[in-house]
């Protein structure tokens, strides 16, 4: 039987192109929105409100802590906080794509993804030529690695959902602080330290040779949408019957999953990305299956969604005007001259220290 099975080749076409398409177009958009929020803050610099340029709200995406106690916030009083809006629907959409598609957002809109994978690709091929085989850490390695990216989730969610008050949480997100906080993460990069960029370079290198190595052993939201994913109800199905064990779909799985050994790929590192889904020459052998009514799914159609919940989810934020935060330019620039005095706050007192002292000097 598997002798026929051998001659029905596999003829749907491969996805990867269409999700490089994607990965690619989104990173130009967070390039993009880089670029806006440069040119944003260096026209703070110049403390001329009429010489302000637009703010692109879309850097909020790249707060996902204070994204993070947004929702929280929104759950317990039925608010949105109009600081960082957008992070909030960004979050809740990246969340969504995890529950219907599993960690799919990892691997088809994430620029850090995107950056990690590309890098790895590279390294694979000079880790195939020196040592003629892709390098992966043992299993005593790894698997407390791995842990790493779970003990940081654990620690803030136990920060924000167990040691916060409400009246902590809404102080620290009114917080000058909090508003800032996109402003002062340009700085941080614009600024780098000599510590901060050698950890970054120590990090770059290790992709090279250990695949994936932020996103596998360090990323807090992967670890989020790791758990989220076992509750999707797409997986990645193997039909025992027509596999012809070459392991080609093994190989392809740049989380190192089994999926040879498997019938359905359940793990918190598989990201949708469908390599081995490609990868496998017998039709009808390795597909996506809607576990609720166990129907095969077309993989543009996984394509397609994962794009529509996060558009509809974030369209959603524009269409009903929480989008833009509430800050005025003014208040941006007032703001902005303090803000070498803007640290972190550590508890309740702190965070209303800051906020007496900022309403102090903006009636100055």
């Amino acid at each position: 039987m598997k002798e026929k099975k051998k001659i029905i080749r596999n003829i749907e076409k491969p996805v990867q192109k269409y999700r490089f398409a994607i990965q690619t177009l989104f990173a130009l958009l967070c390039i993009w929105i880089g670029i806006e929020f440069t040119l944003f803050v260096k026209s703070l610099e110049y403390g001329n409100p009429d010489l302000v340029s637009h703010r692109p709200p879309g850097v909020e995406g790249f707060l996902p802590i204070s994204s993070l106690m947004s929702v929280y916030y929104f759950f317990v009083t039925g608010e949105i906080h109009p600081a960082h809006p957008a992070g909030f629907f960004i979050f809740l959409a990246i969340v969504g794509v995890s529950f219907v598609v599993g960690k799919s957002f990892c691997s088809w809109l994430c620029p850090i993804g995107f950056l990690s994978e590309t890098i790895g690709d590279f390294g694979e091929k000079i880790c195939l030529k020196l040592f003629k085989r892709r390098i992966k850490l043992p299993k005593f390695v790894d698997y407390p690695l791995r842990s790493l990216k779970y003990l940081l989730l654990g620690f803030f969610v136990y920060a924000i959902f167990f040691s916060m008050t409400l009246a902590a949480l809404k102080a620290f997100l009114d917080s000058p602080y909090n508003l800032m906080a996109d402003v002062k993460m340009y700085y941080f990069f614009a600024n780098i330290s000599k510590f901060s960029l050698t950890v970054i370079a120590v990090q770059f290198i290790l992709s090279i040779f250990i695949r994936n190595f932020w996103c596998r052993y360090f990323c807090p939201y992967g670890a989020l949408l790791g758990i989220i994913s076992f509750l999707s109800p797409l997986k990645i199905k193997r039909e025992a019957k027509s596999c012809i064990d070459c392991g080609l779909c093994a190989k392809a799985c740049p989380s190192f999953i089994k999926v040879d050994k498997v019938d359905t790929v359940r793990s918190d590192e598989c990201s949708m990305c469908m390599s081995c889904v490609d990868a496998c020459p017998v039709a009808d052998t390795l597909f996506v299956e809607t576990k609720i009514v166990k129907k095969k799914i077309s993989k543009k159609f996984v394509a397609i969604a994962i794009i529509s919940i996060y558009i509809a989810i974030t369209g959603i934020g524009i269409l009903t005007g929480h989008w833009k935060n509430n800050i005025s330019r003014k208040e941006y620039i007032i703001l902005h001259k303090q803000i070498d005095n803007l640290g972190h706050p550590t508890n309740t007192a702190d965070i209303e220290k800051l906020n007496k002292e900022s309403e102090s000097r903006a009636d100055k």
